[in-house]
């Protein structure tokens, strides 16, 4: 357990081994209140104080230990969790993380805010070891880069303008020139600011980004192949005028605080549009907003290209083929379902079928596909716009979600009156899909004669093809995880990302979808009919022939795509 630090002041421990006298301490407080710095740094640029006489006082008398920081190579993702913009402002190191402790080397270990404010946005216990100023300066520098303010603000008001590739479209496709706003920038800073934000979203090929309010830090966040990753952050300062900006583009309103709201915009990015859907959520150190990045041409729409394993693509490939039923497609939110959803509409769509799909929100546009925006503020939801679907003569319906019992009846019932129904509901495998219909309250005999298959699906990170390494794992681990080789396969080629520049260090650089594919095989059917739980209508499912989700991503590691540990993330034993 780390040390509990008392609530004591810098000032009265120096004043208490007689370091400093009270007019040079009360001199050095009124430099720091109009200076912004450290007490400790005023000490010591003052010559009050020498910085091995401060860290050797605070050492004692707090019985903490003190370090030499220069001799320390700290790994990167230990210097991530703590953010450069909040280390350099407490003037704190990471130095290493043990179990769930935090080691933090810092000048003036008596900071109980900077403590604080990184127990807040950390989940570690924090032990504090003390430092000479000099060194931990040069540590910090030496870590983070060695610029004196990097962030993203500094690279925005003082670097090269690196926006040129990005342009705003508003909903009614009207174009602001770049050169324009550009030339607007030099008096507003903040505009120049947002379009750097979404500019280094585009470069990194982040699926989301996180601007998050918290009492003395604007921390900017992106979220790339699924997983969260900090970056510099903007000055607190620019906290409320960034929100608006981003409001504005959004088409919201810029004096409403309190409420969350939704909106989206457009922009242009190397000659192809790209939509931002976002959502903003009052907190209580101000308004967090998430945007969601929806690049229309990564979008792959072609279901023989999403990589599938064989047995869930052949009952993917049988269930669109037939004339009624309902695919119902399950995963967490991220996971692919709609990429997979919109591209078995393209393999669907042509001159001779009547497609039409109510969702929310429609993150793509599909040509020849008549979709549907729900609003449920106006009383268009699910249920209602399905009614009216079916009022259309469709051919194949895709609802967004089915969310509630409502909606559940109605596309059920399509189902079986001769339409093709594709859709998503929230369950961890595809055999919960039918005790979820169940559980919604719909009757077990419905359920069985309408589904024609049920899926669920994960997205893996994929292993950086420029640092990929073979490992060996051993046989009892293989046992362990359930890998069971398959007869006349080739052997296996467990790889393992060692970490580059080219994927930051991380080991992976994109993602694959992973698949399990439950027909409505005859064997389950009494089962869905006796209200058997899913446990057991996964089994005969399996016995008769389906691949479990953690088969089919074992065979993606077994292929040197992803590695055991990302398998192990996504999926659960069988």
């Amino acid at each position: 357990m780390p040390p509990k630090i008392a609530k004591r002041r810098l000032g009265d421990v120096l004043l208490e081994q007689q370091l400093v006298t009270q007019e040079q301490l009360q001199e050095c407080i009124a430099v720091q209140r109009s200076s912004g710095q450290s007490l400790a740094s005023v000490l010591v640029a003052k010559g009050y104080l020498g910085e091995e006489d401060l860290v050797v006082t605070l050492s004692e008398q707090l019985g903490i230990p003190h370090i030499r920081v220069a001799n320390y190579n700290i790994p990167q993702e230990v210097l991530n969790e703590v953010p450069e913009s909040l280390a350099r402002q407490y003037q704190m190191l990471p130095v290493s993380v043990t179990g769930d402790v935090l080691t933090l080397a810092m000048a003036d270990p008596l900071n109980i805010m900077a403590l604080d404010d990184l127990r807040m946005l950390t989940s570690y216990e924090i032990e504090p070891v003390v430092a000479v100023q000099s060194e931990l300066n040069e540590a910090i520098s030496k870590h983070y880069g060695g610029q004196s303010s990097a962030s993203l603000f500094d690279e925005l008001v003082g670097g090269e303008n690196k926006q040129d590739g990005i342009e705003v479209v508003d909903e009614e496709e009207h174009i602001e020139d770049i050169a324009h706003m550009q030339a607007e920038a030099q008096d507003a800073p903040v505009i120049r600011l947002a379009n750097l934000i979404l500019l280094k979203a585009l470069e990194n090929r982040a699926s989301d980004i996180h601007i998050e309010p918290f009492e003395k830090v604007l921390r900017v966040r992106y979220r790339v192949d699924g997983m969260l990753e900090e970056t510099k952050n903007p000055p607190k300062s620019v906290q409320s005028a960034l929100i608006s900006r981003f409001k504005i583009m959004s088409g919201l309103d810029i004096a409403e605080h309190r409420l969350p709201q939704d909106g989206r915009f457009r922009t242009r990015f190397k000659g192809h549009d790209i939509d931002f859907r976002v959502s903003i959520l009052p907190c209580y150190h101000g308004e967090k907003i998430v945007m969601r990045v929806l690049d229309k041409s990564s979008l792959t729409l072609d279901l023989d290209g999403l990589g599938f394993a064989a047995q869930p693509m052949d009952a993917f490939r049988e269930a669109l083929a037939l004339p009624f039923g309902m695919i119902l497609l399950t995963g967490p939110t991220g996971s692919g379902k709609t990429t997979t959803l919109y591209s078995a509409l393209h393999k669907l769509n042509g001159p001779d079928t009547n497609i039409i799909t109510v969702e929310d929100p429609v993150e793509y546009e599909l040509f020849g596909v008549n979709q549907v925006q729900a609003r449920s503020e106006i009383g268009l939801t699910f249920a209602a716009g399905l009614r009216s679907i079916l009022r259309q003569d469709p051919d194949i319906i895709m609802v967004g979600e089915i969310r509630d019992e409502e909606t559940a009846d109605i596309a059920i019932k399509a189902a079986l009156t001769g339409h093709l129904v594709l859709s998503t509901l929230h369950t961890n495998d595809a055999s919960s899909v039918y005790t979820r219909l169940i559980d919604m309250g719909m009757e077990p005999f419905l359920v069985q004669s309408s589904v024609g298959l049920a899926a669920a699906q994960r997205l893996l990170r994929r292993v950086c093809p420029d640092c990929k390494e073979p490992i060996r794992v051993p046989p009892d681990v293989l046992e362990r995880i359930q890998y069971r080789h398959p007869e006349g396969a080739p052997p296996p080629n467990f790889v393992r990302g060692r970490g580059c520049g080219k994927c930051k260090d991380t080991g992976y650089r994109g993602r694959l979808a992973v698949i399990e594919a439950m027909p409505n095989y005859p064997e389950i059917q009494d089962l869905i009919m006796t209200r058997q739980p899913a446990s057991d209508i996964k089994r005969v499912a399996m016995e008769c022939g389906m691949r479990s989700l953690r088969q089919n991503a074992l065979e993606k590691a077994a292929e040197g795509a992803t590695t055991i540990e990302e398998v192990l993330r996504v999926s659960a034993m069988d």
